[in-house]
């Protein structure tokens, strides 16, 4: 048999035996979730000051994602290293805070001084372990232990199905408290601003133009103001205003469909009187999909009074990147 063969079997066959041992163990956390968790939820949403999460080696890794996780969901966070905790860092944990220590035995003696920080100072402290009797799991005020089941290393020894189940046991802990804090989309943009993520998470209201760019006419224009409008404002659209309420638009669809005897017709005549509009709170892919769908070019954007407050244009969804 082709040796090459019996290689690339042997690769998916640890692939495969590698996710799915990794899979069973999420399943099974999943159907014992730590007896504390709804506590320790429930205690850092009441907090405040920020989650300070600390670590060392795969745990501290785990924790800095974790930090990174909860800060851009709602839940102000910080990773602070153990080791460098002990030569000054400790100044950055403050009373007003909760920590959130890691380690998979318990045992790692790096993180020793923030423990005895957080009894100096009666700072609480969720611990993540899977050793119930250890050192970080007596002094911890909320503890969430990990089930003890094999790592997916045919030695049984490098961190892998325990990691995978503290950065899914940290994704939870940051889901429910974007859950509990009604953290919305729009919220999830502030910490996001660059990117196609950011992009995506646009509203309407950052996106349009505004004051003088407007191209808003009275209803009571001549056909020749709303030529010289659209002209000039250069989005291929007027708006008609009655009272100050959006009354009609008129695309230069509507001029070329009434070519004839169009500098005598009045506006009103040709305007659409129930035009696309959205509101400035809309997100900025429902706009573009809104436009897509009427196959309009432009969307005048109105108030809670149907009043003219902006206007957008399908070049300015290509220039922010939203697809």
């Amino acid at each position: 048999m082709d040796s090459t063969h019996d290689t690339t079997e042997q690769i998916k066959a640890s692939a495969l035996r590698t996710l799915r041992t990794e899979a069973d163990a999420l399943n099974y956390m999943a159907d014992h979730l730590p007896a504390d968790f709804t506590r320790a939820v429930q205690r850092i949403a009441a907090s405040s000051g920020r989650v300070i999460v600390s670590g060392i080696g795969k745990s501290g890794h785990i924790g800095g994602k974790i930090a990174a996780t909860l800060a851009s969901t709602g839940t102000p966070a910080y990773f602070v290293h153990c080791a460098e905790a002990s030569h000054g860092d400790l100044g950055m944990i403050t009373a007003d805070d909760i920590c959130l220590l890691i380690s998979n035995s318990g045992e790692t003696s790096e993180l020793s001084d923030i423990i005895y920080h957080t009894k100096r100072f009666s700072i609480p402290m969720v611990a993540i372990s899977s050793n119930p009797d250890s050192t970080l799991m007596k002094a911890a005020d909320y503890r969430l232990t990990l089930p003890k089941l094999a790592e997916a290393c045919p030695i049984g020894m490098s961190p892998t199905t325990s990691t995978t189940l503290t950065l899914a046991l940290g994704d939870a802990l940051a889901v429910a408290l974007m859950e509990d804090r009604g953290f919305l989309a729009e919220d999830f943009g502030i910490y996001h601003p660059g990117g196609k993520l950011g992009a995506q998470l646009k509203t309407v209201s950052e996106m349009m133009h505004t004051g003088n760019a407007l191209p808003v006419l009275d209803h009571g224009a001549t056909m020749r103001d709303v030529l010289l409008t659209m002209t000039s404002k250069g989005f291929g659209i007027a708006a008609l205003t009655r009272d100050g309420v959006l009354c009609g638009v008129i695309t230069d669809g509507d001029l070329r469909r009434n070519m004839e005897n169009l500098m005598d017709r009045r506006p009103g005549e040709i305007a659409s009187a129930n035009p696309v509009t959205v509101t400035p709170d809309w997100l900025a892919p429902a706009a573009l999909a809104l436009a897509n769908e009427r196959k309009v070019s432009a969307l005048m954007v109105v108030d809670d009074r149907q009043a003219p407050v902006g206007v957008l244009h399908i070049h300015d969804f290509l220039r922010a990147g939203v697809m």
